[in-house]
């Protein structure tokens, strides 16, 4: 046998070898894609029972939800789309985001904000 290496390289040059992508990196992204679905399935039910079976409030929040929930949509839909792409390109960075998770957290609790404080407004009035 050789004891010289299968590879020689002049020294400080790096070689790129393919890697190979597990299929559970796919599915795990899909996963993730549906639990977004599943979120955005579960808000768009809370809005139409909200219009449905609520008053005037309760129809002013329901449009706010429904935004809220189809802001969601876009954005799970981006996300996988974006992160499919990185894999199949195999993209060495971190698949994570950290702003569009808060950024629709945070527009919930402006959707609940505004619905309570239109319930307090209203309430009096009445």
């Amino acid at each position: 046998m050789s004891s010289q290496p299968l590879l020689q390289t002049a020294p400080g040059k790096r070689i790129a070898l393919p890697t190979r992508v597990e299929p559970k990196v796919f599915f795990a992204n899909e996963r993730t894609f549906l639990s977004w679905l599943n979120f955005t399935v579960i808000l768009g039910g809370l809005a139409m029972g909200l219009l449905n079976f609520g008053d005037k409030v309760g129809q002013i929040s329901a449009g706010i939800f429904t935004l809220v929930a189809m802001a969601a949509m876009v954005y799970a839909l981006y996300t996988f789309h974006w992160r499919a792409k990185s894999i199949r390109q195999r993209g060495q960075g971190g698949f994570d985001d950290r702003y569009g998770p808060s950024i629709l957290a945070i527009a919930l609790l402006a959707a609940v904000i505004v619905n309570f404080a239109l319930r307090v407004t209203v309430g009096e009035k009445h």
